[in-house]
C-alpha cells in the first residue's frame, strides 16, 4: 500500500467528516492507559496467584493490552483479559469501589490510577495530530472524537483541544446509550448521526486493532490506521485502508 505524500488523501469533495480515536491518535494517553492497566492487573494476579498458589503471570503490554484491552471500554478490557485467563470475575456494578474485586471493581481501579497520573504529569498531544486538526478544520471538515474512555473531556482540555470537535462520543456517553463498544461499529456510527454526515462520506482514524475493526464493521469511506507501535501491517490486515505512523504525514 503506497503512503501518502499529503493531506490530499482527505480531499472535501469525497468526505465530509473525521472522526479520531483519543488516546495514542490525538494525545500520547495510550502508553499511560497501558501502564496503568498493567499495574492495576499485575497487583490483581500477584495476590490471585499467592492466594491459590499458582504461578504469577504478569500482564504482557506487548501482547495482552494490544489484543484484549486497547480501545476497548473499560470494563470489557477487563473482563476480555480475564476471559484470557481464564478467570471469571462477578460483574458487580459500573459504581463499584476500586478495592472490590469484580470486573466494575477491577475498571474502577485503573481508571483512578489514570486520573492520577493526568493530575500529576498532564497530557500532551501529538504535534502531527495537532497540525492535522487545524488542517481538517480550515479546510471544513466536521470533526469529532471517539473513544471508549470515560476521561475524554479531560484529556482534551488539558491538550487545549477541547474547542476543536463538534462531537463527542465517549466512554460516558456508551454508558449512557447502552452502546455496544470497538470492535462493534456502533460509537462511530452513533457519531456519524450526530454530526448530520454518511459513513461512506466520513474518515476513520485509529491505532487500536478493534478501531480499525470498528471502522471496517461500518463500512465508512477511508479507515486510517496509526502505527505508533510498529504494527502497521496488523492495522491493515484488520481493516485499516491505510497506514501512517504519524499524522503530520497527512499535513500538506
Amino acid at each position: 500500500m503506497q503512503q501518502p505524500k499529503s493531506g490530499r488523501v482527505i480531499t472535501r469533495d469525497q468526505y465530509d467528516a473525521v472522526l479520531l480515536d483519543l488516546d495514542g491518535v490525538i494525545t500520547d494517553t495510550a502508553n499511560l492507559h497501558a501502564a496503568c492497566w498493567k499495574q492495576m492487573f499485575d497487583e490483581y494476579l500477584q495476590k490471585r496467584a499467592t492466594q491459590s498458589g499458582e504461578a504469577f503471570r504478569p500482564f504482557d503490554l506487548a501482547t495482552d493490552y494490544r489484543l484484549h484491552v486497547d480501545g476497548k471500554p473499560r470494563f470489557d478490557g477487563v473482563r476480555d483479559f480475564l476471559k484470557s485467563r481464564g478467570i471469571q470475575l462477578p460483574e458487580g456494578s459500573p459504581d463499584d469501589p476500586p478495592q472490590v474485586e469484580t470486573v466494575g471493581g477491577l475498571g474502577n481501579r485503573k481508571n483512578d490510577l489514570v486520573n492520577e497520573v493526568i493530575e500529576d504529569v498532564g497530557v500532551q498531544p501529538y504535534e502531527g495530530s495537532v497540525q492535522f486538526i487545524h488542517q481538517l478544520r480550515r479546510h471544513g471538515f466536521k470533526i469529532g472524537v471517539v473513544t471508549s474512555s470515560q476521561n475524554c473531556t479531560t484529556v482534551l482540555k488539558a491538550a487545549n483541544l477541547d474547542a476543536f470537535f463538534e462531537v463527542q462520543v465517549d466512554g460516558n456517553m456508551i454508558q449512557a446509550q447502552q452502546l455496544a463498544g470497538k470492535p462493534a461499529a456502533d460509537t462511530f456510527l452513533m457519531a456519524t448521526k450526530l454530526l448530520g454526515v454518511e459513513p461512506a462520506r466520513t474518515v476513520v482514524v485509529e491505532d487500536a486493532i478493534s478501531g480499525v475493526q470498528a471502522g471496517s464493521a461500518g463500512n465508512f469511506g477511508l479507515v486510517i490506521g496509526v502505527a505508533r507501535k510498529g504494527n502497521a501491517e496488523e492495522l491493515k490486515h484488520h481493516g485499516a485502508h491505510l497506514v501512517v505512523n504519524d499524522l503530520g504525514e497527512l499535513v500538506e
